[in-house]
């Protein structure tokens, strides 16, 4: 006898099918097994797939998240998106998820059954100077970061590294295996300035080799360059991922407050759903 257990496909942080982060969401996962979450997450091979539970804290679900290899306590496109799955099946304008890393508030704005806007108010990350950083710059390839390189950590940990222009992250052929070894944590790889920024981020340590879209790297960045003058506290900026390999996506995320007390970390996006699908396993 085979139990059923429906899932639906999202892009998230695009507007457009085919492109940002592709996230799994299987909105009624009550039933199953702990042990079959990681096996589910690692037939789909995306970044991320999370599983939606009943709240048990006041919260309209608790969600379980999932790389191909490892659980995550929060990650930000699986949270952007699994809220808009939530709202769209619920009909709400508001979700609050219960993370592995507290409770998270999303904001929707929905446009039909198809594609959704929303904002998420991520914890808030702790920072500390990244204690490998020589071993990750030579792993990237890169000879100097112009800002320090800092780890933050908000459920995951990203380690940023500032390079010169749009143009070298873009031209970015870093040693992933070197990467892995340093590690469970993402390296997000920046350059910008103003509202307009490009990012890269890597994560083999966590079965990712490159990322199209990672919402939990976008508010820390937005703290990070908040922090070092290169942008105001409360200031918006648009961060440009994924296009190196093929699923272009645009991320808008804010820091709230100072230096010495970030007051709220928002991370904004829209998120398409795709496709619907149902696995059969065996109860």
């Amino acid at each position: 006898m085979s139990a059923t257990y429906r899932y639906v496909l999202l892009d998230v942080f695009s507007d457009a099918p085919l492109q940002g982060n592709q996230l799994a969401v299987f909105t009624g996962a009550d039933a199953l097994a702990a042990g079959e979450m990681q096996p589910l997450a690692r037939e789909l091979n995306l970044s991320e797939t999370v599983f939606v539970l009943a709240g048990e804290q006041g919260g309209d679900a608790r969600i379980r998240i999932f790389t191909p290899t490892a659980e995550l306590p929060f990650a930000g496109h699986p949270v952007l998106g699994t809220a808009v799955a939530v709202g769209i099946e619920r009909g709400l304008e508001r979700v609050t998820l219960e993370t592995g890393a507290g409770a998270v508030a999303v904001t929707l704005r929905r446009e039909g059954e198809r594609l959704a806007y929303g904002t998420m108010h991520q914890p808030i990350p702790s920072w500390q100077p990244y204690e490998r950083a020589a071993e990750l710059l030579r792993a990237l390839g890169v000879e100097r970061c112009g800002l320090p390189v800092e780890a933050y950590v908000n459920g995951p940990r990203h380690v940023y590294v500032e390079l010169e222009d749009m143009e070298a992250v873009a031209a970015l052929a870093p040693d992933v295996r070197a990467i892995a070894e340093l590690g469970e944590l993402g390296v997000s790889c920046f350059a910008g300035a103003g509202s307009a920024w490009k990012t890269r981020m890597f994560a083999p340590g966590l079965g990712v080799a490159e990322d199209p879209a990672t919402g939990s790297a976008a508010g820390p960045l937005a703290v990070h360059l908040a922090r070092h003058g290169r942008i105001a506290f409360g200031a918006e900026i648009e961060i440009r991922q994924g296009a190196e390999i093929g699923r272009a996506s645009l991320l808008r995320a804010r820091a709230v407050g100072s230096a010495d007390a970030i007051e709220r970390v928002e991370v904004s996006g829209a998120t398409v759903i795709v496709a619907r699908g149902e696995f059969l396993l065996d109860a």
